[in-house]
C-alpha cells in the first residue's frame, strides 16, 4: 500500500516490550512483502500467531484449464453459472468457479449468501470486484463494509471472511495473483505518494479503522497455498487454539482496503483515449483497468468508440457490469457478460458500432477490464458458460 495507517493500541516504540492489561505480553508480528524489504505492517496479538493444533487438506474448487484452442474469441456469460436459488447455500471463498487463468492470475465468480470460513491466501494478493450486493468483511486487521463497484484488495496471508448482508445476492469477481497487486507505478511519486495527474488518490481508499475481536477456540482458517495441484495450487486447513481476531492493535503501509469505481475520475480527450488510462491497478505479468460512463471524444470528426486493435502481447477480459457497452452492441453481450480478446486476434467494434458512435457525447458504461500478459486457459466456469457464437459476430456467419 502507498501510505501509513495506524490503528488500535500500540507501543511507542517497534519491537519493545506491550503489555497486556494484566501485565503479560501482546505478541508482535511483522506481516510484510519482499522478505524485509518493502511495505510491511506491525501486528501485536492477544495470543501466539503460529500456534497450531491441527491441519488436514483442503480440496480446492477445480483450477484445472484448458487451452482456448482454436484460438478464437469468446464470450462467456457469468450469470448463467449459478441457477435459480443456488446462491443461498454458497459462500464466497469455497464458491468460486474458476473462469479464466494462468501462470500469473485467475479469474473466478461467485454469486453466494452464506458467511464465508476463515481464509487466507498464501499465494498472492486478492483484488475482489464486487458487482452486486453487499458484505463485511471481516480481517485481521479490522472490518470493511463494501457494496457495489467496490474493489477489495487482501494483501497474501490476510485472515478474512465475507460475510454477505441484506436479502440480494453478493456477486464477487475475484482476481487472484500469484503476486503483489499495487496501483500503478506511474501515479506514485518515489516516496509512494499519489500524483496530481492519477485519476484517483489516498482519500478515495477505505482501511479498517477499529480493531477487530473475537472469542472463540479451535477455529480453522481454510489456506490457500502453493502446491503440486492444477496451477500449482494446494490447499490445508489450519486449526487454531483461539480465534485469529485477536489483533488490538496494528500500524504500517500493508492492510487490506477498498475503492470504490465511482471514486475514479476518467481521463478523456478530443479523440479516443488508449485504455492504459483507465488503468486502475497492476500485479505481476497483468494489469486491472475500468471503463466509466464518462464525456466522450470531442474533436469534430471523433470516433467515440474503439478503434480495431491486435493484442500481439496480451489477452483482454472485459467484464460488462452495467449500462450499454457501445461498442459491443449486437453481439449478445450485456450485464454480467466477459468477452476474451486472445492475443494474435484483432479486435474491435461490432459491425455498425462505428456509424451509430458518431456525434455521440457521453457513454453510459461500466465494465472491469483485466489484461495479462501470458495466455489464459479456460477454467471450468469459462467452458460452462462460452455462448459459443461470439467469435463469428464480427462477420455474420461461423463454419458450415
Amino acid at each position: 500500500m502507498t501510505f501509513y495507517r495506524q490503528v488500535g493500541d500500540i507501543p511507542p516504540k517497534r519491537h519493545t516490550q506491550h503489555r497486556r492489561p494484566d501485565g503479560g505480553l501482546y505478541a508482535e508480528e511483522l506481516v510484510g512483502e519482499e522478505g524485509f524489504s518493502s511495505d510491511s505492517s506491525l501486528v501485536y496479538h492477544r495470543g501466539i500467531p503460529s500456534a497450531l493444533v491441527d491441519a488436514r487438506p483442503w480440496q480446492l474448487p477445480d483450477q484445472a484449464v484448458t487451452a482456448n484452442a482454436p484460438l478464437i474469441p469468446r464470450h462467456l456469460k457469468l450469470h448463467d453459472l449459478f441457477a435459480g436459488e443456488e446462491w443461498k447455500a454458497i459462500d464466497a471463498v469455497t464458491g468460486r468457479r474458476l473462469v479464466l487463468g494462468n501462470a500469473d492470475v485467475r479469474i473466478s465468480y461467485a454469486v453466494s449468501g452464506l458467511p464465508s470460513p476463515l481464509y487466507r491466501n498464501a499465494v498472492g494478493d486478492e483484488c475482489v470486484f464486487v458487482e452486486r450486493g453487499s458484505a463485511t468483511v471481516e480481517t485481521t486487521f479490522g472490518a470493511l463494509e463494501v457494496g457495489a463497484g467496490d474493489y477489495v484488495i487482501i494483501p497474501r496471508t490476510t485472515t478474512h471472511r465475507w460475510i454477505p448482508a441484506g436479502d440480494e445476492p453478493l456477486r464477487t469477481y475475484a482476481i487472484e495473483a500469484n503476486s503483489h497487486i499495487a496501483p500503478p507505478k506511474r501515479y506514485l511519486s518515489r516516496y509512494g505518494q499519489f500524483l496530481e495527474h492519477s485519476p484517483y488518490c489516498e482519500r478515495d481508499l477505505r482501511g479498517p479503522s477499529v480493531p477487530l475481536l473475537a472469542e472463540g477456540t479451535d477455529a480453522e482458517i481454510f489456506v490457500k497455498h502453493r502446491g503440486d495441484g492444477p496451477g500449482g495450487l494446494a490447499g490445508t486447513i489450519h486449526v487454531v487454539p483461539e480465534h485469529p481476531f485477536d489483533v488490538v492493535g496494528w500500524d504500517g503501509c500493508l492492510y487490506p482496503y477498498a475503492f470504490n469505481l465511482k471514486d475514479f475520475e476518467p481521463i478523456t480527450g478530443r479523440v479516443h483515449q488508449p485504455p492504459p488510462v483507465h488503468q486502475v491497478f497492476e500485479g505481476a505479468n497483468f494489469v486491472i483497468c475500468n471503463f466509466l460512463p464518462r464525456k466522450v471524444d470531442y474533436h469534430p470528426l471523433a470516433i467515440p468508440v474503439p478503434y480495431y486493435h491486435s493484442n500481439v502481447d496480451s489477452d483482454e477480459v472485459m467484464f460488462y457490469v452495467d449500462g450499454d457497452y457501445e461498442a459491443r452492441k449486437g453481439s449478445g453481450i450485456g450485464k454480467g457478460s466477459i468477452s476474451l480478446h486472445p492475443g494474435g486476434h484483432s479486435h474491435g467494434p461490432q459491425p455498425g458500432a462505428v456509424e451509430r458512435s458518431l456525434g455521440a457525447e457521453f457513454f453510459d458504461e461500466t465494465a472491469v477490464m483485466v489484461d495479462t500478459f501470458r495466455p489464459l486457459g479456460l477454467g471450468e466456469a469459462g467452458t460452462a458458460s462460452d455462448d459459443g457464437r461470439y467469435a463469428w459476430s464480427w462477420s455474420g456467419r461461423g463454419p458450415s
